[in-house]
């Protein structure tokens, strides 16, 4: 290619400094960490670069990325042009998000007085261009929350990629603080991210966050904020994003934060408050020092406020001074209260006292759900009533001020609101109804997930256990997209349920759901709360010497694990002992499960006779007992390890056996792994027309089911029928977005197959010292991952980079520690074509001797 045509195919990218760096890079088959390496820079800097953060790098910098990246003459003039212009702005932002932006933000505290000078430093941080965060403090109903909602209402039109708000519940009577990696997988999954691409551990879903976040404008509130460590993950790491945060402690040790500490309501701003709520019409003839002492009297918090003033509102009859007397009646004894806490209950008895009977119990038995909010038909099964009797009793504690809806339809109390419910439910429900409120709310949540659930993974409907049995009325949720959304407003609350069950004596429910949500926990990739819940389940199991129970939970937990990266021995040791317990009581299911589980951590240890073994083991009790998901499985897996053994007939006859359940059961997913298997056999004989056509009904399916790593296969083979059929461009395109896709979803085994292919290609391309920086990334990724016969590929690679180098002793060492791995294994082949034990043999032979002075 003539260098005029090259700088004009780079200049098509665009003349600005970045634009032109990504096209060259992308043309050389790099990725920006390849380029770094190339060049000595750290990626970091290509990263800002690329983003146009950076528009006059060093020279030596510039020196170094044009020899990295073999540019011409022209090519050079171009990249210093570009420098010294400067280049035109580049948008921070990039492409518009495919998902919609999120637009979380409760509805705004009616009639808000006050606090003039908090919001006018709130609108001045507001206008920064980088992250700023401000953490707001102050007592419990202070009005941290009403501050931080209003402010970011007034702020939100500045932040055109959308608001989030998250309680953390870090001083929630009755509830954990949340988790920040649960946190960061409700996020995440909000900004468009579905769920099983979200990785497993916290640092890595952080650094997802920060990603998914850079370049994008969004206000961020944190609502009730335990301490510094909760909320330290949750920051974003780059772009124009504000972050609100609330806390009763004053965090002082959050990096580059401002604060803001929240005060009680200055007098003449307590009494318009007061005023705003009750009506001015119910304040005639009130003295001026009336009112100043009825919100003293209210310790000058806004929440004892409102209800007070709610209850003036509610009673025409009243005066101001005889609310006065009534707040004196209800003053709390207990002297070890703060003086905000005695203000806010002398208001709330008075509130409550003034209920009906029937919203008095609906109050006190509210306060005995786990969850943060809860939607009508919940609250109609915890009354044990109609949804529109329930309906009707929320709202007389919505007028009273007793209880909010921040979005419709989900009603939750303030935090000291909940404990006065909660205490009086413990005082005035005996044992036994408290007992009976909450079977009721856990009788409700576990039909509703069974419907939502049978929706979503009809196929398993035979091996989920019953929905528990009771009259409570379950949720209306008719098909697959009304199970989605049901979940996703309600899975936080069934976590706390199963919490909440196994430390209150409910040990069936929390078995039940432990084992009605694995599928979907697993599916969705919410892995920190799956094994949350399923060790949760396991110790309820073994304290009532459910054997049974305790046989699934760690099934469950052997599952979850082997997804999670480097947690194979703990998954191993898991199903281990469940296969002995199943075998003990001679669970047949419970046995299938536990050999397909084995079977895949043998496969992944590279133990291939005895991952075979598990599975055929499995193939033959799925047709015993007709367990058709089982025996899908089975010979999913038994496919597999056939076609890495060199087997190839015996692969093609499980896997289409296999791809006729799939379809018949209506297993979406299993169809996608069926087509990915015989893809990859069909590659491995050579048949690329076969191969092309499954690994593009995999590709479609994929997507079409949100099938991530399916994606990511079917990618990635893509990529390697074009590699063999010298269709280059089309290669990288499929390989760079591969490892773009495994990067986003923190997918360390598909970073190492989409790295190792680029390097492939690369080599195929005369680029060996760029396969060379390829393959030396994908080795310490299989390093990484335990992952020998990866290793072993990856060894490969560099052998033949070293080779195309003049470096045959390197070459040698390489091949013979790729040898010594195979050995070790005690197989012939590796998943890769021409990685095997005879192509390194001949390759070592025909090895021209190594350089003396050559260091392997």
């Amino acid at each position: 290619m003539s260098s005029g045509t090259s700088a004009g195919n780079a200049a098509e990218q665009g003349s600005s400094l970045a634009g032109l760096l990504r096209g060259w890079r992308e043309r050389a088959l790099l990725t920006q960490e390849q380029l770094a390496a190339l060049a000595g820079l750290n990626a970091r800097t290509i990263r800002r670069l690329e983003a146009g953060e950076l528009q006059r790098p060093r020279s030596a910098s510039l020196r170094s990325l044009a020899e990295a990246l073999h540019l011409d003459g022209a090519e050079r003039s171009l990249l210093a042009q570009a420098v010294s212009e400067g280049g035109p702005a580049v948008s921070d932002g990039g492409p518009a998000p495919a998902h919609p932006a999120p637009r979380q933000l409760p509805a705004d505290v009616a009639a808000f007085v006050g606090r003039a000078r908090e919001l006018a430093v709130l609108d001045e941080i507001g206008q920064a261009a980088t992250v700023v965060i401000t953490a707001i403090d102050g007592m419990a109903g202070v009005g941290k929350t009403a501050l931080a909602v209003h402010a970011a209402h007034q702020l939100a039109p500045r932040f055109p990629d959308g608001h989030l708000f998250v309680d953390l519940h870090g001083y929630t009577r009755g509830k954990s603080a949340a988790d920040p990696a649960d946190t960061l997988t409700r996020m995440l999954t909000l900004l468009g991210v579905p769920g099983e691409a979200i990785p497993p551990h916290l640092d890595d879903r952080a650094a997802m966050y920060r990603s998914v976040l850079a370049g994008r404008q969004m206000l961020i509130v944190l609502d009730n904020a335990a301490d510094e460590a909760q909320v330290g993950p949750l920051m974003p790491g780059a772009g124009g994003c504000l972050v609100l945060i609330t806390s009763r402690r004053r965090l002082i040790g959050l990096d580059g934060a401002r604060t803001i500490s929240v005060d009680v309501l200055p007098p003449a701003d307590a009494v318009s408050l007061f005023a705003g709520t009750a009506g001015e019409q119910r304040l005639a003839g009130a003295s001026e020092q009336a009112l100043a002492e009825v919100v003293h009297r209210c310790g000058l918090l806004p929440l004892a406020i409102r209800l007070a003033a709610a209850r003036l509102k509610a009673h025409p009859a009243w005066t101001v001074t005889h609310l006065l007397r009534r707040l004196d009646e209800h003053r709390h004894p207990l002297a070890e209260l703060r003086a905000g806490q005695r203000s806010v209950t002398a208001a709330l008895d008075l509130s409550y006292r003034e209920l009906p009977a029937a919203d008095q119990r609906a109050y006190r038995l509210l306060g005995l759900h786990p969850g943060a909010d809860i939607a009508l038909d919940a609250v109609a099964a915890l009354l044990d009533t109609t949804a529109a009797h329930a309906s009707t009793l929320l709202d007389h504690l919505l007028e009273s001020h007793l209880l909010h809806e921040p979005t419709p339809g989900r009603y939750r109390f303030h935090d000291l609101i909940r404990a006065h419910s909660a205490h009086l439910a413990t005082v005035e429900e005996s044992a036994s109804e408290q007992q009976a409120a909450v079977t009721r709310l856990l009788v409700h949540y576990g039909q509703a997930a069974s419907i939502a659930v049978g929706h979503l993974y009809p196929y398993e409907a035979d091996t989920r256990p019953h929905p528990p049995a009771g009259a409570a009325g379950a949720a209306d949720i008719p098909d697959a997209e009304a199970a989605i959304s049901w979940l996703d407003a309600e899975l936080a609350n069934l976590l706390d349920l199963a919490r909440h069950a196994a430390e209150h004596g409910f040990p069936d429910h929390v078995q039940y759901l432990s084992a009605t949500l694995h599928r979907c926990l697993r599916t969705r990739g919410h892995y920190t709360e799956a094994e949350d819940l399923h060790t949760r389940a396991l110790a309820t199991a073994r304290t009532t010497a459910n054997v049974t129970g305790e046989m699934e939970a760690l099934l469950a937990l052997g599952e979850i694990r082997h997804r999670q990266n480097n947690r194979y021995d703990l998954a191993m040791h898991d199903t281990t002992q469940a296969l002995a317990i199943a075998r003990g009581i001679e669970h047949r299911s419970g046995e299938l499960r536990a050999l397909n589980t084995l079977g895949m951590l043998d496969a992944v240890r590279g133990r291939y006779a005895e991952s075979a073994e598990h599975f055929t083991r499995a193939l033959d009790i799925s047709r015993a007992i007709g367990h058709r998901t089982g025996e899908l499985d089975a010979l999913i897996g038994s496919g597999h390890i056939h076609r890495v053994m060199g087997q190839h007939e015996q692969a093609l006859d499980n896997l289409r056996q296999a791809l006729g359940i799939a379809r018949t059961i209506g297993h979406r997913t299993g169809e996608v792994r069926t087509l990915l298997g015989l893809g990859h056999v069909h590659l491995t004989r050579g048949e690329d027309e076969a191969a092309t056509d499954c690994f593009t009904r995999a590709l479609e399916l994929a997507r079409d089911t949100e099938h991530r790593l399916g994606e990511l296969d079917s990618l990635t083979a893509l990529g390697d029928l074009h590699r063999a059929g010298g269709r280059h461009q089309q290669a990288r395109d499929c390989y760079q977005h591969a490892f773009a896709l495994a990067r986003e979803i923190g997918n360390r085994n598909w970073q190492f197959e989409a790295v190792h292919s680029l390097g492939r290609l690369q080599h195929d391309c005369g680029r060996p010292d760029q396969a060379l920086v390829s393959h030396g990334q994908a080795l310490a990724l299989a390093s990484d991952l335990d992952q020998p016969g990866d290793q072993a590929r990856a060894h490969d690679g560099l052998a033949h980079a070293h080779v195309a180098l003049g470096q045959p002793g390197r070459a040698r060492h390489d091949w013979t520690r790729a040898l010594a791995i195979l050995t070790e294994l005690g197989t012939d082949q590796t998943d890769e074509r021409g990685v095997d034990v005879a192509s390194i043999k001949e390759r070592l032979a025909r090895l021209a001797p190594a350089d003396p002075a050559e260091q392997p």
